[in-house]
Order: C-alpha cells, then sequence, then structure tokens
C-alpha cells in the first residue's frame, strides 16, 4: 500500500516551491536582478561614449585656449574669431551666404 503525504509534508514543499519562485523571480527583476544589470551596463556604455565626446571637446578647446594664449599666439586663429566675433571684413574679400 503507497504512503500518503502527511498535510504538513504538502504545505512544507507547496512553501519551498513559492520560496523557489520568488527568489528566481527576485533574481531576474529584482534591484539587483539580471535586468537591472542589462539596464546599468547600457546607461555605463551611454555615459562613457558622452564622457569621450566630451573629453574631446575639452581637449579642442584646450588647444584653442593655449593657441589664443600670450606665450603662444596663433595669428590666423586670431583674426578667424575676431572676424567671427565682430562681424569685420576686408576691403578685398567677399562673402558668400
Amino acid at each position: 500500500m503507497p504512503q500518503r503525504l502527511s498535510i504538513s509534508a504538502i504545505v512544507f514543499f507547496l512553501l519551498m516551491i513559492l520560496a523557489g519562485l520568488y527568489f528566481a523571480f527576485a533574481a531576474v527583476q529584482g534591484p539587483s536582478g539580471i535586468l537591472r544589470r542589462v539596464q546599468l551596463e547600457a546607461e555605463t556604455q551611454d555615459l562613457v561614449a558622452e564622457r569621450d565626446r566630451l573629453k574631446s571637446e575639452v581637449d579642442s578647446m584646450s588647444n584653442l585656449t593655449k593657441r589664443l594664449s600670450d606665450d603662444y599666439l596663433d595669428i590666423d586663429l586670431l583674426d578667424e574669431r575676431a572676424r567671427a566675433v565682430l562681424g569685420i571684413i576686408r576691403a578685398d574679400e567677399v562673402i558668400i551666404r
């Protein structure tokens, strides 16, 4: 004659199954879960790309600042910036828009 499981054994197994399901759900959806990790990695890649873009922009500005400094003066750059800011042209130039 086969033995039947008691009520307490059935309740125990159901609780264990529910606990396993909860931990599986938390491993996927929780604050430290797999989906959150994928989201954080995507945000990290976006932030690294933005950092690199900003770094190149800072390097470009640093180069322009150095070229317009008292120690090293680039006359062509100074002329270009003065024309852009003041809107001045030479008498022998033609403006094409």
